[in-house]
């Protein structure tokens, strides 16, 4: 899939060692981007969380790729994925040197056309920290609206930190 600056793709064999060194390996930043805690896992690994195995029908990983210069760009997934309900989460991460380029709005765009019209959801929703505007801002550029703030809800390298809660409905989303 698509979007003005970047494409979503399967995630290849070879993209695995690089977002694991720049996306993973560094644990304070890994910490920000995941609820889980973060443990030591070889590129290799089958459970490595770039491997793009083990999600089952609850996820849809994808590389991100810069269109203008065909490089790898990060990570992006649709997670949680409710079939029933029709609701899913967005996330994405992108590796250091492709960040400040506008790039994170047009993955959440083409993320959202993944999830309302290849997947038929009802809602999206994005959850980051409060000091990640950055993310905020590319979640609302692209349509969400703040709906709430979870106090000290995650623990975040020694602390616990707010997070934002935002969510897009399908009829609020423009193709």
């Amino acid at each position: 899939m698509r979007g003005e600056k970047v494409g979503l793709r399967a995630r290849h064999k070879d993209d695995v060692p690089v977002l694991q060194a720049e996306l993973y390996d560094d644990v304070v930043t890994r910490t920000r981007t995941d609820s889980r805690p973060w443990v030591p896992v070889p590129a290799d690994a089958e459970d490595s969380p770039f491997a793009g195995t083990g999600y089952g029908e609850a996820a849809a990983p994808f590389s991100v790729v810069e269109l203008g210069s065909g490089e790898l760009a990060g990570g992006a997934v649709l997670w949680g994925i409710d079939p029933h309900n029709r609701h899913a989460h967005l996330g994405l991460s992108l590796r250091p040197a492709f960040r400040g380029r506008g790039l994170a709005t047009d993955v959440v765009r083409v993320l959202c056309a993944y999830g309302f019209a290849v997947r038929g959801m009802r809602r999206l929703q994005v959850e980051t920290l409060a000091d990640n505007a950055p993310m905020i801002a590319a979640a609302q550029r692209a349509g969400f609206v703040v709906e709430g703030t979870l106090r000290r809800s995650a623990w975040v390298y020694g602390g616990f930190a707010d997070e934002v809660i935002l969510g897009l409905l399908a009829e609020e989303w423009t193709a």
